[in-house]
This record gives C-alpha cells, sequence and structure tokens, in this order.
C-alpha cells in the first residue's frame, strides 16, 4: 500500500481528494498498486471534513513518514509550497503540483534536484487546468520540433471577453459577473492583467524550446483596455478578441509574450468561449494540434494532478522528470515579430488610407474605425499610426 499527501485543502486540495476517493480503484490500478491517502496538510480545523481524520498542521509528519511516496502540492504560490516541495524531495518523496506560479520560477530547480533524488516532479495540472497537454506535448510529440505553441490559457479573461462580445458589456461591467458567478476572484489582478496567462506561457516555451525563462521577462499585456469597440469592430472584421500566450521559435531564439489579440472566425481557438482553454501546437512532423478542454476548476485540475500521483507511483523505479531546461536561453524581442495588426482609429478615410493604402476600414456605432493591416514590427506600426488618433491595437493571429 502507497501512501500520498496532499498539501493543501482548498479548491483544488478538496476536488483532488474527492477525485481520488471517488476513482480510487481505477487510479489504483493505472499506478500499478493500491493507493492510500496519509495526510491533508491545512492551515486550519476542519471539523466537519470527511477526512478530518487525515489533516494535520505540521508537515513534518508527512515529510518523515516513509510510507508517503508522493506528495501533492496544490496550495499555490511560491513561499510554503516552495518549502514544501523542496524539502518533500529532499526526504526522497516524489512531488507532483498544479501551481503554475511555482513551475514556472522554480520548476527547473526542483526539477533538478528530482532527478538528484531519483524521484519524480510533475506537473500536468499547472497549464490548461483539465486538459491533457503537457504530457502530448513532452511525449507523444517527441518527434516533432515545435516551432510556436500559443493558446487561450485562462478561463476568467475568455469569460470576461465572451460576454463583452455576446452581450456588449464593458470590461468592468463583465467583470463584476465573472466575480459573481466565482469564475473571477476578489483580486483578478493575476489574471486580467495576463500575470496568469505569463507563467503558463513560460512553461510552454521551457517544455517546448529547452530555454528556462524567467516569466518576468516575457511581454505581458491584459485585457483591461479592451473596449467594447474593439469586440464590435473585430466581429464586422471577421475576427474574435481573444488573450493569448505564444511562444515561438525564431531565428535568433525563443519569442514569448501574452497579448489581446484578433483570432480569424474560421480558427478553433475563435470558438472556445467562456471559461474554457484551448492551446494550438505547431510541430514540424504533425502540422497543428488543437487541445480544448476546461482549464480550471476544482474537478478539472484535480483530474490533471490526480493522473501525476498515479504516474508517479507507477514510475517509483523510473522517475518522470520533464525538462524544464537550462538558463541562458535567448529571449527574442516580442516588438521585432512581424505581424499583422487591428488598428481601431478616430480618423477620416483618407487619412487611413494615406497612412495604410491596403487597408479596409470598417466603422462602429461610436463613429471609430477598424481596419487590419498588412504584416509588420511593431515599431514599423507605430511609426505608420503618428498621423492617425489611434485608440488601440492589437496583433492578428496569422
Amino acid at each position: 500500500m502507497i501512501k500520498y499527501a496532499i498539501l493543501g485543502f482548498g479548491v483544488v486540495g478538496t476536488g483532488l481528494a474527492e477525485v481520488m476517493a471517488d476513482q480510487r480503484k481505477k487510479l489504483s490500478a493505472a499506478a500499478g498498486q493500491a493507493m492510500e491517502l496519509g495526510y491533508i496538510l491545512v492551515r486550519h480545523d476542519y471539523p466537519d471534513s470527511p477526512w478530518r481524520d487525515k489533516l494535520t498542521q505540521d508537515f513534518s509528519l508527512i515529510e518523515n513518514d516513509p510510507d508517503v511516496a508522493v506528495v501533492a502540492e496544490v496550495i499555490g504560490g511560491c513561499g510554503a509550497a516552495y518549502e514544501y516541495s523542496r524539502r518533500a524531495i529532499l526526504a526522497g518523496k516524489s512531488v507532483v503540483s498544479s501551481n503554475k506560479e511555482l513551475v514556472a520560477v522554480h520548476g527547473a530547480e526542483l526539477a533538478a534536484l528530482a532527478r538528484e533524488k531519483g524521484v519524480s516532479y510533475l506537473f500536468e495540472g499547472s497549464v490548461g487546468g483539465g486538459i491533457p497537454l503537457l504530457r502530448p506535448l513532452c511525449r507523444c510529440l517527441a518527434a516533432n520540433r515545435i516551432d510556436e505553441v500559443y493558446g487561450i490559457l485562462n478561463g476568467t479573461t475568455n469569460y470576461i471577453l465572451t460576454a463583452m462580445a455576446r452581450e456588449g458589456q464593458d470590461f468592468q461591467t463583465a467583470l463584476k459577473a465573472a466575480q459573481a458567478l466565482g469564475y473571477a476572484e476578489a483580486d483578478p489582478t493575476a489574471d486580467v492583467e495576463g500575470i496568469d496567462a505569463c507563467r503558463k506561457t513560460a512553461i510552454l516555451a521551457d517544455l517546448s524550446f529547452g530555454y528556462n525563462i524567467d516569466p518576468a521577462a516575457i511581454l505581458t499585456t491584459g485585457i483591461t483596455a479592451v473596449a467594447p469597440d474593439d469586440l464590435e469592430l473585430a466581429q464586422s472584421l471577421g475576427y474574435a478578441v481573444k488573450l493569448l500566450g505564444r511562444a515561438a521559435r525564431t531565428e535568433t531564439g525563443c519569442c514569448a509574450f501574452v497579448e489581446p489579440h484578433l483570432v480569424p472566425a474560421s480558427h478553433i481557438l475563435a470558438s472556445v468561449n467562456g471559461v474554457m482553454n484551448a492551446c494550438a501546437i505547431r510541430g514540424s512532423a504533425v502540422g497543428e494540434v488543437v487541445l480544448c478542454g476546461p482549464g480550471a476548476g476544482s474537478h478539472p485540475t484535480a483530474s490533471a494532478v490526480a493522473g501525476d500521483i498515479a504516474d508517479a507511483v507507477r514510475h517509483r523505479a523510473d522517475p518522470q522528470v520533464p525538462d524544464l531546461g537550462a538558463p541562458g536561453g535567448v529571449l527574442a524581442p516580442a516588438a521585432a515579430l512581424a505581424s499583422p495588426w487591428y488598428v481601431r482609429a478616430d480618423g477620416a478615410p483618407d487619412r487611413v488610407l494615406a497612412a495604410f493604402p491596403q487597408a479596409r476600414p470598417v466603422y462602429g456605432s461610436s463613429g471609430e474605425c477598424g481596419f487590419v493591416t498588412e504584416p509588420m514590427t511593431r515599431p514599423a506600426l507605430e511609426e505608420r499610426c503618428k498621423a492617425l488618433d489611434v485608440r488601440a491595437f492589437y496583433r492578428v493571429l496569422a
């Protein structure tokens, strides 16, 4: 009988305990032997919990119990989560995590330590929630040179943009609705400013290109400035507005960024709405693969973590540690990446066409115009926009 421990008893921790109990026989079969919950690390008492006999506030009990083979870290952040993950690995225990901040910032360090100690370090739930994403990227597509990975990596922002497009709401109204439904936190900064998507983009870039990228170095723009006019004009032009995290291979290194994009209505990502996530992977042999599903939530994320627990138990003799790359990789400037651009401006048609002769502007209910440019770099775009009263511009996915 192999024991596992859960660190954290919030939304994901509670869901993980439920999923592990509900699917105990199936998960034990996947693991190759029976598994049993040993402990749940908590900060507060839960006297009415069905797992109250498993609760502890003392991590050292988990750390020093030789029967605990796997520790599931679902605390979040880089404080206690980092300390406990490191101590668990040093104690010879495999660690699995859904903590995108920890994996993005300290994942390479913890992975190296896991290799040294001969244990697994797995983090399928850190990107895409319940979507099987990292295993397919690292294993099923191992025969490919990954050229680009991009997608809708945050359900909160996708819900807000969907509401703005469908209901004509402004950002603040859509945000309040998301908070009322539990899709957005009381402090939504990490979501709406693109920070959450940035961390996930860093992990995808690390796995795809072999660089260990500092999330702080990734150009990140959230959705707070996206206006109802942008959604209206985008629809008239044949696009949807989505916040995308992107990482691409270039001649000078990996280019990674998070920005609102106009996505062609014909592209599968344009139809991914609400709190759903989707990620596209472009490989040298397979072409483009798109994986879509629930990107967050108690049971979807717990599904990924539970799978990692079973995988870590099954592979105790041959530990599994995805390669998050080595530091020192070159992060190419996103501004130098040429792409078409969407521009919203308050300008007469003759001024627009003088600056952008190929533009086919459309006009919204506010009287402002929107158009899509030919591919160019951001500096080139800014230079040509000097003659216009530009209100917003965003990349177009091409």
